[in-house]
């Protein structure tokens, strides 16, 4: 929300010097953030003044453009120019060239003179051109940052300005008037608006607050006016689209008449184009009373007004000039043609007021928050209105800001306002709220006095009674947010200065810590980024068709996945249930900007729904449920668990003299596995895998000793890297970290090293091919018995000299006794009984 300072200092004592910036310091302290300074004259600096052509010659140039060589007045007529430095006439008459053919003789224009700035560093002085002596220009309203026109120079005349010559015209324009931006938080609707924020900057400073609300003189009652009917027959939520609205006619509007500069100008540093001078009112009626209005050219009006839900299949063609297909959710204006509006969003083309518009109905209705939410996100059309309707409009403001707009066009357009008028709809029950003596003082911290409480809350204009264990509040009528005694607390604490509470730090209890799964969690990213991967964080939503292809190892089984209510993306509409498709278009990303070297992993939790999704209900508030119910939600609640995932693409270091960098591999992948379960102190099983998403080759599945399959690596599928536009032979990695930690045993006890040393022993056993290395690995661990310190499969053959249908797999195995030296018989025996038990299970023969 932008505020104008001159706007502000209507309806709050803003001292006069005051600043942008020591607006924002004040409003902070009542909750509101700093967003931006908007001053015109940070880029923009004098001297501008008002001219006077007072005569123009045409002069055709040899490349086809006639120009003006113009005489402007730039003083009064008999004063002296007070103006001095070079460029500037004394004689108070400045020659310019001017390029516009829109003004004539006579014209009263914006002259910048030499010494001026423009936006953009556009530096103003007396130069040669075109044979002439050009001392300044005659601006348009682009040049001086006011808008976008740029056809012509600004004719002040057509503005409604007749000012004197030489007045400042930056002054004259509003220009040296500047604005505060605060960001707004959606529980707090009513500052979208100079009357709330005048009240929040009245609170914060402790000064006078005038309510421009109550400066506008209503009719106590209106009647005979336009027919307009309310007929909601499809509430959302049980509550009616609209509860109110109010219609008044004024008629002999002149809709071409200029917007006055004052107007023109305040909407400019609130962010809002003018545009003409019916919907510059509207516009400026909305950020002064926060009540968003709409103007109907009466005349194109056919019937009774009805606000009602849409038909299937009615269609609108809304003021941007798009056909739109209604939803039977929406909420329309209608009339006897049909839709004219969707209420709270957008009007319809048809009845737009227009500069030959002679017959005005403005509106100003209360609509209900998640109809007019629902409606905007549907047709994608955020507007100033729909940001006030979504997060609550006063219902108690509609009929002034009505009578607003009407005084407006009287006095503006020159219209006449009728004294009939229409004001339908309920008025919805007040909010009061019980809040106990002692509350506040216990949620925050701090002994409010009774004063306090009452003082801030009256303040806010809540009516306060006191009741026998503290006081009944009854919540303003613009303040929708404030329901229950939390919300109550919350505006005593920022009204008395959260520089108020006391800081103090909890003390942590003593003999705790980190969990033992955060330990575990913690020490295995920190071993990944430390192994030269890069941590990155990717969105949890994906595709159908990526939890399809990731989600399980088979393709066309069926999965489960939790689809999204309201998704940011129809096409990531799901929660995922693998790691591996954000990380690639992580990487994907990256790979589109130059980067084709990467090493990415990311941890994060995966969401697997069960049987039951959901709960049939939802438990009341301002109860305790029970345990039965509370089970019943966690058992509808999907398991998610932590996994983990890497992408490998390109190489793993960069090019230099003298090195060659070696292309990343499946191997690579099958050693972050092999890290991961080295920190945790768990043994992964390494065996050959099959799962869509991967190479059919060159995939491994990943296991636990109790068989439980925790993930998968390899190469990943060539159809898929092309899918994705990625480097051939990318590989990856995911597993189940939960279920690693889980495995992972409470202490993890360092190996004895002995002092004695090692004997080696190669074999090679001749066995099926089909056979998995790993299994043949597992036999001679188990065989070798407890001389064994290691194992390692270092080569794998088929072809000439091993019979067809088999291959040849070459191991070394590490023997040391931890209280002797062995002997070379002694590393043989058990070599011996290690290939033996391989014989046994796989038929294993030594080459």
């Amino acid at each position: 929300m932008r505020i104008p300072l001159s706007w502000l200092r209507e309806f709050a004592q803003v001292p006069a010097g005051a600043t942008a910036e020591d607006v924002m310091a004040e409003l902070v302290k009542v909750g509101f953030e700093e967003e931006a300074v908007h001053r015109p004259t940070d880029g923009l600096q004098g001297p501008i003044v008002v001219g006077q052509v007072l005569s123009i010659v045409k002069e055709p140039q040899t490349n086809g453009k006639t120009l003006n060589w113009c005489q402007v007045r730039v003083v009064p007529e008999g004063q002296e120019q007070g103006l001095t430095g070079e460029g500037i006439d004394p004689s108070g008459v400045q020659g310019i060239i001017c390029g516009a053919h829109n003004f004539v003789e006579g014209d009263k224009v914006v002259v910048t003179l030499p010494g001026a700035v423009l936006p953009g560093d556009f530096r103003i002085s007396a130069r040669k051109t075109y044979g002439h002596l050009s001392a300044g220009m005659i601006a348009s309203v682009r040049e001086l940052g006011i808008g976008e026109d740029h056809d012509g120079i600004l004719v002040l005349s057509r503005i409604g300005l007749d000012p004197e010559i030489g007045t400042d015209a930056m002054e004259l324009l509003g220009l040296y008037d500047q604005a505060a931006e605060i960001n707004v938080t959606p529980d707090r609707g009513y500052a979208f608006s100079i009357r709330g924020v005048a009240r929040e900057y009245a609170h914060a400073t402790g000064t006078s607050f005038t309510d421009p609300a109550g400066t506008v003189q209503a009719p106590e009652a209106l009647t005979g006016g336009y027919s307009v009917k309310l007929n909601d027959d499809a509430p959302v939520y049980g509550k009616p689209g609209c509860d109110r609205c109010v219609a008044r006619t004024v008629h002999g509007v002149d809709a071409a008449r200029p917007t006055p500069p004052w107007m023109s100008s305040r909407l400019r540093l609130a962010g809002i184009r003018s545009i003409s001078l019916p919907v510059d009112i509207s516009n400026y009626v909305m950020l002064e009373l926060g009540q968003p209005l709409h103007f109907y050219d009466q005349d194109k009006l056919s019937g009774e007004i009805v606000v009602r839900r849409a038909v299937a299949g009615e269609k609108l063609r809304t003021l941007d000039g798009k056909e739109r297909a209604l939803d039977a959710e929406d909420l329309l204006i209608t009339d006897g043609s049909g839709p004219i509006g969707i209420a709270g969003v957008m009007g319809g083309a048809s009845t737009e007021v227009s500069d030959e518009t002679s017959t005005i109905l403005v509106e100003a209705a209360h609509f209900e928050e998640v109809s007019i939410a629902r409606s905007r996100r549907r047709h994608k059309l955020p507007s100033e209105a729909s940001k006030r309707f979504e997060r609550g409009v006063d219902w108690h403001v509609a009929h002034l800001a009505a009578q607003r707009a009407v005084d407006l066009l009287v006095e503006l357009a020159g219209g006449t306002a009728a004294a009939e008028g229409t004001d339908v709809g309920t008025a919805p029950d007040a909010v009061t709220v019980q809040l106990p003596a002692g509350f506040a003082s216990e949620r925050i911290g701090i002994d409010f006095s009774a004063e306090q409480i009452v003082t801030s809350l009256e303040d806010l204009g809540a009516v306060v009674v006191e009741a026998a264990d503290g006081w009944s509040v009854t919540a303003p009528s613009w303040r929708n947010d404030l329901e229950t005694k939390e919300d109550l607390t919350e505006e005593i604490a920022r009204l008395v200065g959260y520089d108020k509470i006391p800081a103090s730090l909890p003390v942590a209890p003593p003999g705790r810590g980190l969990t033992r799964v955060q330990q575990q969690r913690r020490r295995l990213l920190q071993a990944l980024a430390a192994s030269g991967l890069t941590e990155v964080l990717s969105y949890p939503f994906v595709s159908k068709a990526a939890n399809d292809t990731f989600g399980g190892p088979a393709e066309g089984a069926a999965r489960k996945a939790l689809k999204l209510a309201n998704p940011i993306s129809e096409e990531q509409g799901y929660l995922r249930t693998s790691i591996l498709p954000g990380l690639i278009e992580v990487a994907k990303r990256n790979h589109s900007r130059g980067f084709r070297d990467l090493a990415l992993f990311e941890a994060g939790l995966v969401f697997l729904p069960g049987d039951t999704l959901g709960s049939a209900s939802i438990p009341p508030l301002g109860a305790k449920p029970g345990e039965e119910v509370l089970d019943a939600l966690y058992d509808g609640v999907p398991e998610q668990p932590l996994f983990l995932a890497a992408v490998l693409t390109g190489h793993d270091s960069p090019a230099a003299p003298g090195h060659a960098p070696r292309a990343w591999d499946w191997a690579d992948a099958l050693d972050i596995a092999r890290l991961a379960g080295e920190v945790l102190g768990v043994d992964i099983v390494i065996g050959q895998g099959q799962h869509q998403a991967f190479h059919p080759g060159r995939a491994a599945q990943l296991s636990l000793r109790t068989g439980e399959i925790v993930g998968y690596a390899g190469e990943l599928h060539p159809k898929l890297l092309a899918a994705h536009d990625m480097p051939a032979r990318s590989v990856a990695v995911e597993f189940n970290a939960d279920a690693l930690f889980e495995a992972a045993a409470d202490v993890i006890v360092a190996r004895h090293i002995s002092t004695y040393p090692v004997a080696t022993q190669d074999v090679a056993l001749v066995v099926p091919r089909e056979i998995p290395a790993e299994e043949v690995l597992a036999a001679l661990r188990e065989g070798a018995g407890e001389l064994l310190e290691d194992v390692a499969l270092f080569d794998v053959y088929a072809g000439k000299g091993i019979e067809e249908g088999k291959k040849s797999l070459a191991f070394s195995l590490r023997f040391r006794a931890g209280d002797r030296t062995l002997t070379a018989d002694e590393a043989s025996a058990a070599r011996e009984s290690a290939v033996a038990v391989a014989h046994e299970r796989f038929g294993a023969v030594q080459r």
